[in-house]
């Protein structure tokens, strides 16, 4: 009877074993796919961010890369964002001395019809 146990627990420690396998071929295989999507990511960022520095005669994009071309990015939008702001001071200045302007223009008129 002890014998039949001992059968019994090593069956199933295989089948747990042969279970374990499976799921590690499955971890593996999903590893991969998820290291093309990576790499294929990668690429499109690099492309899109780019074009000339992406794929250069079939070389792998690095993360390093893709992290500067993004840094690099936002650099740019931080910049453009301030020089907008600095042209909306500009333009929003030009409004008040125009405003200023247009309303001396009416004095003026006012008075001229008045002194005519």
């Amino acid at each position: 009877q002890a014998e039949e146990e001992l059968k019994e627990g090593c069956a199933r420690q295989a089948l747990q074993l042969q279970e374990m396998g499976r799921r590690e071929s499955l971890l593996r295989a999903d590893a991969g796919r998820a290291k093309e999507q990576l790499e294929s990511f990668k690429t499109r960022v690099m492309r899109a961010c780019s074009p000339a520095a992406a794929g250069v005669a079939g070389k792998a994009v690095t993360e390093q890369q893709v992290i500067e071309k993004v840094r690099q990015i936002s650099d740019e939008k931080q910049q453009s964002l301030e020089r907008e702001k600095c042209l909306q001071e500009e333009l929003s200045s030009r409004l008040s001395k125009e405003e200023e302007v247009s309303a001396n223009v009416e004095v003026l008129k006012e008075s001229l019809r008045e002194l005519q």
